[in-house]
């Protein structure tokens, strides 16, 4: 059986993200796989490229065969290059971006712009409350009306 290791593309129209899967080379891209050892993202900036380096080395080893563009990948990680034997083991991946943390950046905003002693709203209420509930209005409205007798 021919194995290769390839791209199984998933999500919608024009937001593709793939995982890297281990399948026969008969059956269809996005069909069933022997393993996943990754997942690629490309529309992210800079890309996620996560790849599983043991399990690709061991694919690698035993004869899988990358496609094109899964070689590319593979080369950006590093992990071709120590299958090969080549320098350059350390590949080219850029790291991603520390995600920031919403919470403190809330609260460096507030802090800027100056906090009020109470802990009101940030937008002002279209109506004021009604001082009366309508239950209460009309039973007191008959008692102090005056009769007209």
């Amino acid at each position: 059986m021919a194995v290769k290791i390839k791209l199984a593309r998933f999500g919608k129209i024009r937001e593709p993200y793939y995982r890297i899967v281990v399948a026969d080379s008969r059956t269809r891209r996005s069909g069933r796989a022997i393993e996943a050892i990754g997942k690629y993202h490309p529309k992210a900036d800079p890309s996620v490229i996560e790849i599983d380096s043991a399990r690709a080395l061991y694919w690698l080893s035993v004869g899988a065969q990358p496609t094109e563009s899964v070689e590319a990948l593979l080369k950006v990680t590093g992990d071709w290059q120590k299958h090969k034997g080549l320098p350059g083991t350390e590949g080219t991946l850029r790291p991603q971006p520390e995600k920031v943390d919403k919470k403190a950046l809330y609260e460096a905003a507030m802090a800027s712009i100056g906090e009020d002693d109470n802990n009101s709203a940030t937008t002002q209420r279209k109506r004021a409350p009604k001082a009366e509930t309508p239950a209460e209005a009309p039973a007191e409205s008959a008692e102090s009306a005056p009769t007209a007798e």
